[in-house]
């Protein structure tokens, strides 16, 4: 292995771990305090403020899901598509990353000019989410963006039927 290329992967283990440190990025919301819930929790295990955070317990699949993200937003789209489709695989919980995980998908498909992954992804973002919708810059896109107004029409015919 060239030493080039060797610290790629350690570098991508930190890079998630800065970004849970950070509390920023697509997995903000983990760290949030939910509404009515001691931050202090003074009976231990069993208080709902214990309970709270153990629920909150970051799997594989949400680190996966934020490296996707991350990888995406710098223009890495083979290790984003590896990690997104790898949160998917890997039961990524919350409803809306996973139409996320299917949005970034379906960019990475169109933009390598394979349409039929594209639609399908677009198509299990739609079946999450029938109300799902692309930013306005998003929906611009010359490539993606008529894919998915042609689904979205598709699904809203079929659904008025």
């Amino acid at each position: 292995m060239n030493w080039r290329h060797s610290w790629r992967p350690w570098l991508t283990v930190l890079s998630v771990l800065a970004l849970t440190a950070c509390e920023t990025g697509p997995l903000k919301d983990v760290f949030e305090k939910p509404a009515g819930v001691e931050t202090q929790p003074s009976g231990g295990v069993g208080t709902p403020a214990a309970q709270a955070a153990s629920a909150r317990t970051l799997t594989v699949a949400d680190l996966k899901f934020a490296l996707g993200v991350k990888s995406y937003e710098e223009g890495n789209y083979k290790e984003a598509q590896q990690a997104l489709q790898g949160a998917l695989n890997d039961g990524l919980e919350k409803k809306e990353d996973q139409v996320q995980a299917y949005k970034y998908l379906a960019f990475i498909h169109c933009g390598a000019k394979r349409e039929k992954s594209c639609r399908e992804a677009f198509t299990k973002a739609l079946e999450l989410n029938p109300d799902f919708e692309l930013s306005s810059a998003e929906a611009g896109h010359p490539i993606w963006g008529k894919v998915f107004r042609e689904i979205k029409e598709a699904k809203q015919v079929k659904d008025a039927k």
